[in-house]
């Protein structure tokens, strides 16, 4: 057995607030777990602590750390000032889920939180937590014991062993110094007994006792409620605590789905069979129409003794079942050989199967005799009982409407863990580099797997080469793979190797914040005839980015932004809940026996590193899943992603045959979209774009709810970075993150392509949206568009504005002028006005807000009527497959497109550089005419009021049409004469 310990590292704090009323503080550390409390030393009067003190906690219950919570706060001790408390000067909230076992640790520094809103709170704390298991002695028997009898039916149970104390740190406090809390509870029963943990009424302290020379710390639980006057036969009320397991606890309840009864029989092992049973096996039949199904789920025991043993599950679909009639009515299993011959059977009336609904224990399997003729011997243990999706069972079940078991069952997949791997290429030295002639071109090449990046020429000096250039390429767990590093000459057409090195990611130090530099190292390179250090030196900084989230999406369409060390990770906000009720109208994607059309069809999700894969149901066009999948939520603004596919794989290797499983469809959903603990229950259609047009390939019935239990925690998410720290501190180009992207696609596709099931290439491609960036001239029209109706409210805004110049409506020309003339008068009431207007037109549109999560838009991807061509250059792959007419016509297309974007930005370039020629003075006279102008209005502007010149200015803008000219103003004549730099161009 062992004690699990989790360990808290007190290393140091910076900038503290003053709280002691002289400028410093006094602090110390108080850190809570689980009921027991430890404390570090006081620092008098810094601001900038040190501790380095180890602070240990006893993890009563392993399995339920992640629900428990660590909570350290900083105190300013006030015997040190002329306080008359312990002021607080912040906490520090860690769940047990960021807890990490012993060697994978690190220094972590958490900015302090407020206790309530009007704390006044500043600085960091440093600390390294992570938990070790320690086994436990077995107690050594006392001298004197007598030996126990050789021989007893029936013996006492050993009396339970005393609880341990805990001992704390040799460097804790008493907790008499500690600041004043709540007090807590103590359990005082004996060890042989179990307190429930319900509600108690808080009973009195103890009295005070002796110290002790050793301070020892009891763990702390909810108290034994006082007994009745039934003593200990009352009754309890009991409460669920935190002992419970979180698995238990996120356990789906299966409310957003349809249940779905199914017939479970689970087929043990066999004993005493007449004659042998090397190659039994068991075949059921259930229903009167389902003796193929029956026949088709054969088990091999492959056992040669005549105890054959399965250990399978199967389930039949009871809707599928035919209960009518006395043949319907019944379940019949059987052992036959391989040669036919029959070693007895078991029948059941379905109608007296019991039925099992969770959180129920599963069924007892029973032995049962064997039936049959004369010959017939031996037993069969099996149990059978009738019950739902949600059973322990059905995961791992044969089931009846999917034979081929392995690539149709139901999946979750983790992504791996990606690491961006950081390598700073500063400098070498000792390279044998030839004199005639001297080299020019001198690079580093760096390879990990597939991923390949070459640095730019180094400058050569006298006696090194120098870099100084970050490359980062990006690195998997396990990290069981070595980057190869190549210093090439390449001043010539073909590169000479200088020399290599081969360094093992396991060596490679991890950071997870900017807090510490990597200190840089000296690596010897090997020459070409494999000599250590002949081919020189090389000055390298190596880390293994934990700070950074490696993007394997979109950044528009993440759904997930967490770092990858999860030291970092913060506790959810939330929990989304999906379920995948159906699928209608699906159209036929195969053939069966050459005529009949056919549909095998299941889903992917996809929300963070979780994925999952719904059962494949075979040979249905309205296929019913009714399946639920929950996931933590850190952030509101991600995407759920959900892809429906036809599976091929599953009739042996169709990938090397040239057909991956078939896409029909999919769908996306953002979580800042749905309100909290809401369940929306829709059906979606399934569109993809194909070579011909869109095609609609049925529809999708969806239940999602988010659920939110703190909306002051989902509203302080929306005003934090949507990236990590490291993201704004180190950027990335955009360049960089592509190629990035790229390779951490083709890692997540490459690792679930070694799960079982698999999930094929194709599939990740898909959900991963890895075509995104390609170029399209039909996505080149959607975001135009998009861009005008963006600008679709300040062209509305500007005819507005006209209609109110030009007294198209006099009553609402009047109205502006009053607010006009209120709001030159009284300029402090312009803000707030322009807020309330804001808010009323929120208001306003709170009517026409979208009352479902959107799908797939048609229209707005302008798919609704594309020319074919530009479909089929949208999915022509590069470099190109076509003839050299199609390209060159799709070229000349491209150039006319190109030359019209080339006149709009040329118009954008000259209206900026007639601003730049009012004082450039380009055009002397124009120059002269506007300085003099500004001199003028700057001295009318000194001597008259503002609000005068306000009410002229605004007056003359909304004059009556009588008053205007229909020609143009002459302050834009004179902008229009202005000159450029358009009539310099070749």
């Amino acid at each position: 057995m062992t004690t699990r310990k989790l360990i808290v590292d007190v290393v140091g704090a910076y900038d503290l607030l003053p709280k002691d009323g002289v400028g410093t503080s006094s602090p110390y550390v108080v850190a809570d777990f689980d009921g027991q409390r430890r404390r570090t030393q006081t620092k008098f009067r810094d601001l900038n602590p040190t501790w380095d003190e180890t602070l240990e906690f006893v993890v009563t219950d392993p399995a339920s750390m992640a629900a428990e919570d660590l909570e350290v706060e900083v105190y300013n001790d006030k015997k040190t000032g002329n306080g008359r408390k312990n002021h607080f000067l912040g906490r520090v909230r860690i769940p047990g889920s960021q807890f990490v076992e012993k060697g994978k640790e690190a220094l972590v520094y958490f900015p302090l939180e407020r206790k309530s809103l009007f704390s006044a709170i500043k600085g960091e704390l440093g600390l390294r937590i992570y938990y070790v298991d320690e086994p436990i002695p077995e107690p050594a028997p006392p001298d004197n014991a007598p030996p126990p009898p050789a021989d007893t039916e029936k013996q006492d149970p050993p009396p339970p062993p005393a609880e341990p104390d805990v001992v704390p740190s040799a460097n804790a406090v008493p907790e008499e110094a500690l600041p004043p809390q709540n007090p807590v509870p103590v359990d005082q029963t004996t060890p042989g007994e179990v307190s429930p943990p319900g509600p108690h009424p808080q009973q009195p302290p103890p009295a005070p006792e002796a110290p002790q020379p050793v301070p020892t710390t009891v763990h702390m639980r909810a108290a034994r409620a006082p007994m009745a006057m039934n003593g200990e036969f009352a009754p309890k009320v009991l409460r669920k605590s935190s002992a419970f397991p979180p698995e238990k606890e996120l356990m789906p309840a299966y409310d957003l789905v349809e249940p779905m009864l199914y017939l479970f029989v689970r087929i043990v092992k066999a004993r005493g069979i007449a004659g042998g049973a090397a190659d039994a096996h068991v075949k059921i039949r259930a229903g009167g129409h389902c003796e193929r199904i029956g026949g088709a789920l054969t088990n091999k025991a492959g056992d040669v003794s005549c105890q054959p043993e399965w250990h399978q599950v199967f389930a039949f679909d009871r809707d599928r079942l035919d209960l009518s009639g006395s043949a319907g009515a019944t379940l019949e299993i059987s052992i036959w050989s391989s040669a036919g011959v029959f070693f007895g059977g078991v029948c059941f009336d379905l109608s007296e199967v019991p039925l099992r609904i969770p959180p129920d224990s599963p069924l007892a399997p029973q032995w049962y005799r064997l039936d049959g003729n004369e010959t017939v011997s031996g037993d069969l243990m099996l149990a059978v009982w009738i019950g739902t999706q949600a059973d322990d069972a059905f995961p791992e079940a044969w089931q009846s409407d999917a034979p081929f078991v392995h690539h149709s069952r139901s999946k979750v997949y983790h992504s791996p863990k990606l690491w961006y791997l950081r390598v700073a290429i500063i400098e070498a030295h000792d390279l044998n580099l030839s004199s005639s002639p001297p080299p020019k071109e001198i690079r580093v090449k760096i390879q990990l797997g597939f991923q390949s990046v070459r640095s730019r020429p180094g400058r050569i000096t006298h006696s090194s080469i120098l870099w100084r250039e970050d490359l980062m390429l990006v690195a998997g767990e396990p990290l069981e793979d070595s980057i190869i590093l190549l210093v090439e000459d390449r001043s010539s057409k073909e590169a000479s190797l200088l020399g290599h090195i081969s360094i093992p990611l396991t060596t490679i130090e991890q950071r997870i914040d900017e807090s510490r530099i990597v200190p840089s190292k000296w690596f010897n390179l090997e020459s070409n005839g494999g000599s250590d250090g002949a081919g020189g030196r090389i000055h390298l900084r190596l880390c293994l980015e934990g700070g950074y989230h490696v993007l394997d999406e979109a950044a528009h369409l993440c759904s997930d932004f967490r770092p990858t060390a999860k030291q970092l990770w913060k506790p959810p906000i939330g929990t989304l809940e999906l379920g995948i009720l159906g699928a209608r109208a699906l159209l036929p994607m195969k053939t069966k026996g050459g005529r009949k059309g056919s549909t095998d069809a299941y889903c992917v999700a996809k929300y963070g590193r979780k994925w999952v894969r719904t059962r494949t149901i075979t040979d249905s066009f309205e296929p019913r899943w009714n399946e639920q999948y929950t996931w933590e939520v850190y952030d509101p603004s991600t995407v759920l992603t959900l892809g429906v596919f036809d599976n091929w794989r599953m009739f042996g290797d169709s990938a090397a045959e040239g057909k991956p499983d078939y896409r029909m469809g999919k769908v996306r959903i953002r979580l800042s979209m749905l309100e909290s603990n809401r369940v929306y229950t829709n059906s979606y259609p399934l569109l993809v774009l194909l070579r011909s047009g869109v095609k609609k390939m049925g529809e999708i019935e969806l239940a999602v709810r988010f659920c939110c239990p703190s909306l002051i925690d989902m509203c302080a998410v929306y005003g934090q970075p949507l990236l990590p720290r490291m993201h704004y501190l180190y950027p990335i180009g955009v360049a960089q993150q592509d190629q990035l992207r790229g390779a951490a696609m083709k890692m997540v596709a490459a690792w679930f392509g070694r799960s079982e099931p698999p999930l094929g290439p194709e599939v990740v491609q898909y959900m991963l949206d890895t075509d995104s960036h390609v170029w399209s001239i039909r996505r080149s029209k959607a975001n135009w568009f998009r861009i005008m109706n963006v600008l679709t409210w300040v062209v509305g805004l500007a005819r507005w504005v006209e209609d109110i110049c030009r007294w198209r409506n006099p009553v609402t020309t009047i109205l502006v002028h009053v607010l006009f003339l209120v709001l030159v008068w009284y300029p402090e009431l312009l803000i707030p006005t322009l807020l309330f207007y804001v808010f009323l037109m929120g208001a306003w549109y709170y009517r026409f807000r979208p009352k479902i999560p959107a799908g797939m838009d048609i229209r707005l991807s302008q798919a609704e009527a594309v020319d074919p061509d530009e479909l089929d250059e949208e999915f022509d792959g590069v470099p190109t497959s076509k003839p050299p007419e199609i390209v060159r016509i799709r070229y000349d297309r491209l150039r006319t497109l190109a030359a019209r974007i080339q006149t709009v930005l040329g118009d954008f370039a000259t209206q900026g550089e007639r601003f730049q020629a009012l004082l450039s003075w380009r055009d002397p006279r124009a120059t002269r005419l506007c300085i003099w102008i500004c001199l003028l209005v700057a001295i009318v502007l000194y001597v008259v009021p503002a609000k005068m010149v306000a009410v002229a200015g605004g007056f003359y803008l909304l004059r009556h049409p009588m008053f205007r000219d229909p020609m143009p103003p002459a302050f834009l004549n004179f902008f229009r004469r202005l000159p450029s730099l358009s009539e310099r161009l070749m």
